[in-house]
């Protein structure tokens, strides 16, 4: 993995009706954390259109950015959220995402994954999703997120690791591992451990980051150890 610190990185979340609001805010507030120690970060919200989103229980945001506005960016992040299910028939959105640049990496938390799975851009590379289920999805009449990726993203290996590093693509599982995902992200952009675990420290999340920064795994296109989970 390259050290060289990418300067103002910009990482653009999608947000959208009845997406999880801790898939979407944490990495959003390791950002915003972050951008105490380095101004030049940014971090913002990108819908559909610029009309407000209602979101998980009700919580509505904002966004900065519309898919017409065409935001420059370094990392796209999908949450996920009961409205996935939704977004995987959004043909607006798998426009949006093949109108990125290369440059741009590509990221989810939780079910956000079924996004890149259904579009075909999984094929071959490892992956993760939420491993926990909720009362319905551990029904006979539900299934376990991680097992429907499985699914609906046949050719891709599914991983149990919390963070999983595939190149291009990177993917972390349920939902509050959307904080490991944001320090994740900063260590892409080519910031150190030491800056990570300040920002952590000021968290007050410097024992829990320092459990489960190894677990990550990553593929030989990052030319970077995998972690075993």
């Amino acid at each position: 993995m390259s050290t060289h610190r990418i300067t103002g990185f910009r990482l653009g979340i999608y947000v959208f009706k009845d997406a999880e609001v801790i898939d979407f805010a944490a990495p959003y507030g390791v950002f915003s954390v972050a951008r105490r120690f380095d101004p030049e970060l940014d971090v913002f919200l990108v819908a559909e259109s610029m009309r407000p989103v209602q979101t998980q229980a009700g919580f509505t945001v904002l966004p900065n950015y519309s898919f017409n506005d065409q935001p420059a960016m370094d990392a796209f992040l999908i949450p996920g959220g009961f409205g996935t299910r939704q977004e995987l028939h959004n043909r607006n959105l798998y426009a949006f995402i093949n109108s990125l640049p290369e440059t741009c990496l590509l990221t989810s938390v939780c079910t956000g994954s079924w996004i890149y799975g259904k579009m075909g851009l999984l094929n071959g590379l490892p992956a993760t999703n939420r491993k926990e289920p909720d009362r319905l999805e551990a029904s006979l009449m539900g299934k376990v997120p991680i097992e429907r990726l499985a699914e609906i993203a046949p050719a891709c290996r599914v991983s149990r690791a919390r963070v999983v590093d595939a190149g291009r693509i990177v993917t972390a599982g349920g939902i509050s591992s959307g904080m490991e995902l944001g320090f994740y992200l900063l260590q892409r952009a080519g910031y150190d451990d030491q800056f990570l675990t300040e920002v952590a420290r000021t968290m007050e999340y410097h024992q829990a980051y320092a459990m489960y920064k190894q677990d990550v795994e990553m593929s030989e296109s990052t030319g970077a150890k995998a972690f075993p989970c």
